[in-house]
């Protein structure tokens, strides 16, 4: 009698990897061994983004983000990584931290929270509009974050 074929997951990579594409990977897996088996992440990736330790499940795709381009220095040379980096400019959705998110205008803990995991499972926002995705953030919503909030 011979031992049936361990079951195996099928992986979308996608984004700043050296060889996107569909892979096979063993039950168990982690999003480091999608990466890793996907040639690894390009010097452009911005892994900080990424969970590398969360489990794989079968048809899921894994997205790898760039990283967004250095922002300037705020007037205490610290680039915009402090909660007051709403009063000098909008609140940047791919480095917010969840503090900073919970600052911008109609936005509370739960809904931070929620931006914060989209970002993990689905990388950086490429428009506001993307925000259009989160449950709890509707048209209304998405209008007051136009001006405090950017990719």
């Amino acid at each position: 009698m011979t031992a049936a074929p361990a079951p195996r997951l099928v992986v979308h990579v996608v984004g700043a990897v050296r060889r996107a594409g569909l892979y096979r990977l063993a039950q168990g897996a982690r999003i480091a061994d999608a990466v890793n088996r996907a040639g690894g992440a390009t010097r452009r990736a911005d892994l900080a983004l990424v969970n590398l330790a969360a489990p794989v499940s079968d048809g899921t795709q894994v997205v790898v983000p760039r990283r967004a381009a250095p922002s300037a220095p705020t007037d205490s040379g610290v680039a915009g990584s402090e909660r007051g980096q709403a009063a000098s400019g909008p609140v940047r959705l791919n480095t917010a931290s969840l503090e900073q998110l919970d600052a911008l205008p109609g936005v509370g803990p739960v809904t931070a929270q929620k931006i914060l995991d989209y970002r993990q499972q689905h990388g950086a926002f490429s428009s506001i509009d993307d925000l259009d995705e989160i449950p709890g953030i509707g048209p209304a919503r998405l209008e007051q974050l136009r001006e405090a909030a950017a990719p």
